[in-house]
């Protein structure tokens, strides 16, 4: 099973990236899928969680309002469309997937974690 996170790059503060996570191997019935990112010299933060059907969407306070997550179960794949980005935005971002969404936002005991995209964001 691996995730597999991408669309970081540098960009200006107010503009937009879209970030992605394809999941391959299994299909994530039942799972929550989310971002978490860690800026330099932090701790991992949650950013936002979405449940199979998305119906259900966890996002943190520091980001509602200027991302949005979504996925598509068709393709196996999760997004995360940021706009208005600020420089406290930079961190790696990473995707995870699992049946808590708890577990996702506390960073602790996730089934599974992709490996991270650098987003940077200048002033």
């Amino acid at each position: 099973v691996q995730l597999q996170a991408s669309g970081g790059g540098l960009v200006q503060a107010g503009g937009s990236l879209r970030l992605s996570c394809a999941a391959s191997g299994r299909t994530f019935s039942g799972y929550f899928m989310g971002w978490v990112r860690q800026a330099p010299g932090k701790e991992r933060e949650f950013v936002a969680a979405i449940s199979r059907s998305t119906s259900t969407i966890y996002s943190a306070d520091s980001v509602k309002g200027r991302f949005t997550i979504s996925r598509d179960n068709s393709k196996n794949t999760v997004y995360l469309q940021m706009n208005s980005l600020k420089s406290e935005d930079t961190a790696v971002y990473y995707c995870a997937a699992d049946p808590s969404w708890a577990r996702i936002r506390d960073g602790s005991g996730v089934d599974y974690w992709g490996k991270g995209t650098l987003v940077t964001v200048s002033s």
